[in-house]
């Protein structure tokens, strides 16, 4: 076999296996045997670049910077919808088509998912480039960010027209949403408001390889072309599945609009089981013919028309406005409203996010505002009924000095939030850092809580976290509610603390962007604390998933002197600033890329030791099973919702001794 065969072969296994995983949902090979095939081809790639191919799987990395993003005109306008927020809408719309067209009408019914609209461009099977809707007659060129997309076939099979735009949206799926949240939030950064501004904000990241971290999907709808081998959109939707698009099959052919309104019906009940943000239902004449005939309005197409489910909101008053300080010093304002139902639970509390949201909406004290919780977390306030704002109301002025300690706020360019600089001067940090040092994920001091820090800290007993290891039996039993019980425990739990491995200490330490994930890397890279506070910015950013970001922060952070001395503390106590040397010989890379889901109660080592093994080996460990799960580590009392649906997925489920022989 040539060089040429050989890339050629890899490249169609390749995006077999990727279209097995992204659109299929079932994968057909390990993350492991996936990366070997893809190293593969990039070094044969790297050896004869006479053989380049833009659209090759090994682009899909990303790399490409985007300065600035080319502006392109559609060759075909993305128009808007119009939308329609009741059923007799829906009826006037059947009416007046029905005006307009001869013959039988059916309706193509699909889910509005909220996210970025794209549309893509495909010359004879391959992607050639993907603009955003703009301002739906030109849009920018984000073909680099969109070929990092798993689900965005770079080259299509079977009856495809020579050349075609499919337009659909870019969307962020909530497990994937919740789980950059929990990261963000883990390194003391504001969480994202909502998938779809992150989802957009994804599509215009300047580094391409950055947008490839993030678990965005591309939802396929509408093709748009000439010479189109289909003659209604209920079809084009089959075709474009055959293709290798990935789309929605919750999409329904019906034959009235009562049929119509219950597949609304169904989809409001429903929509909250859906893995995505779903804002409503798209109607369409299903007859590409009558599409044709009905035509456009300045604005939409007369042919299709957009129902909006009611988002669940609320008004209520806005009491007051707190602001609270962050671990990191970030100030974060929070609205105080007269409680109120909503979704099911009493809500007390919005985040106001920031300064610029706050004077977005004018919102002020006294207002009655509305109350939404869609696909977000935290309710948010959407809006001000200023019909009843109070005659003597007056614009909120944002804080400029810091509740706590009274320190000036700055806020740095580029930056939403404002933050408190006196890092150990002001409280809630000083208690925030070290109540982040000893949580679970972190040292795990048994006997010590939230609680306790504080009172700790409040009684200048401490003021650092290193100040925890000279704490002695008589300085705390006088403590509020500290039994000698309790004083024993906590003293015993500070002193098993130095056996937490190193990982685990560079993660408690609080560096601002170093999560676990992070910590875990970085820590697996260098080995010590010594050779991370030793490495240059241009050495860090070049260990795997560390940006300019990260990089910079951890040399600030190694810069400050007390933070060089409470390390020199803790090294001189005894916890582990280093990996040990068990633990590097125990280390090996036989799990590579493969994806566990542990359930269960086991026998051989324990849950919490089994996942480390996991991730010693290589391994990631997910908490819910997908299509990307590789397997399922069961021990007693499985839940049988997770058995059900690993197996109707097709994932091993493996027992304790089966994960063990795979070790040895």
């Amino acid at each position: 076999m040539t060089t040429k065969e050989q890339i050629l072969q890899l490249r169609e296994e390749l995006n077999k296996y990727n279209y097995n995983y992204y659109v299929l949902d079932n994968p057909s090979i390990s993350d492991y045997d996936f990366d070997i095939k893809l190293k593969q081809l990039q070094e044969l790639e790297s050896k004869h670049p006479e053989f380049f191919d833009p659209n090759s799987p090994s682009q899909r990395v990303g790399g490409e910077v985007t300065k600035n993003f080319e502006t392109l005109v559609h060759e075909q306008r993305m128009y808007s919808l119009d939308n329609s927020y009741s059923k007799e809408d829906l009826l006037d719309w059947e009416t007046r088509i029905k005006k307009l067209v001869d013959g039988e009408l059916q309706f193509t019914c699909e889910l509005k998912y909220d996210g970025a609209s794209i549309n893509l461009t495909y010359e004879k099977g391959s992607l050639v480039r993907a603009v955003t809707r703009g301002d739906g007659v030109q849009g920018d060129n984000v073909t680099a960010n969109i070929k990092t997309i798993k689900s965005v076939p770079l080259r299509l099979k079977g009856d495809f027209p020579e050349k075609f735009d499919i337009r659909g949206e870019i969307v962020l799926p909530f497990e994937g949403f919740n789980k950059m949240n929990e990261e963000r939030i883990e390194i003391g950064e504001e969480p994202y408001r909502n998938p779809r501004n992150t989802a957009s904000g994804s599509l215009k990241l300047q580094d391409s390889t950055e947008v490839a971290k993030r678990p965005l999907e591309c939802l396929l709808y509408s093709i748009v072309g000439n010479s189109l081998n289909f003659d209604t959109q209920f079809e084009g939707l089959e075709k474009a599945r055959s293709w290798g698009f990935k789309v929605p099959q919750a999409a329904k052919l019906v034959s009235s609009i009562e049929a119509v309104f219950e597949f609304i019906n169904y989809w409001d009940e429903h929509r909250h089981n859906l893995p995505y943000e779903t804002d409503g239902v798209v109607v369409k004449v299903n007859n590409l013919y009558q599409q044709e005939e009905l035509g456009y309005t300045a604005k939409a197409p007369r042919w299709a028309i957009a129902y909006k489910f009611k988002a669940e909101q609320v008004s209520t008053r806005l009491n007051s406005i707190s602001y609270q300080v962050g671990r990191t010093g970030a100030i974060t304002p929070v609205a105080n409203l007269e409680p109120v139902e909503l979704a099911g639970t009493t809500v007390k509390r919005a985040s106001l996010h920031n300064a610029d949201q706050i004077e977005k909406l004018d919102i002020r004290v006294g207002d009655e505002v509305f109350v939404e919780k869609g696909g977000e977390i935290i309710p948010k306030i959407i809006a001000v009924d200023l019909t009843k704002r109070p005659e003597n109301s007056l614009p909120t002025k944002y804080i400029t000095q810091c509740p706590e300690c009274d320190t000036t706020l700055v806020r740095t360019e580029g930056e939403a939030q404002h933050y408190c600089p006196n890092y150990n001067g002001c409280k809630p940090q000083v208690i925030g850092r070290i109540q982040h040092f000893i949580s679970r994920k972190a040292m795990d001091i048994e006997g010590l809580g939230g609680e306790t820090v504080a009172l700790l800290v409040n009684e200048n007993l401490i003021d650092n976290y290193s100040d925890l290891y000279e704490l002695t039996k008589e300085q705390i039993l006088p403590l509020e509610r500290m039994a000698e019980k309790s004083a024993d425990n906590l003293i015993q739990g500070i002193e098993q603390s130095k056996q937490i491995p190193f990982e685990r200490v560079l993660y408690a330490l609080g560096i601002r962007y170093v999560g676990e994930t992070v910590a875990k890397k970085l820590a697996k890279h260098y080995k010590s604390i010594d050779a991370i506070a030793e490495a240059t910015h241009d050495n860090l950013i070049n260990v795997d998933e560390i940006g300019v970001k990260i990089a910079e922060s951890v040399t600030d952070f190694f810069n400050v002197e007390m933070n060089k001395e409470i390390i020199a503390r803790l090294k001189g106590f005894g916890v582990q600033l280093e990996i040990s040397a068990e633990k590097l010989a125990s280390q090996t890379n036989k799990l590579d890329g493969s994806i566990f889901v542990v359930s269960g109660v086991f026998h051989i080592v324990s849950r919490n030791e089994l996942k480390k093994l996991i991730e010693d080996n290589g391994g990631k460990v997910s908490s819910s099973i997908s299509g990307k799960t590789n397997y399922v580590v069961a021990g007693d009392n499985m839940g049988p919702s997770k058995k059900t649906k690993a197996e109707n997925l097709g994932i091993p489920i493996i027992t304790e001794q089966d994960f063990m022989e795979m070790l040895s």
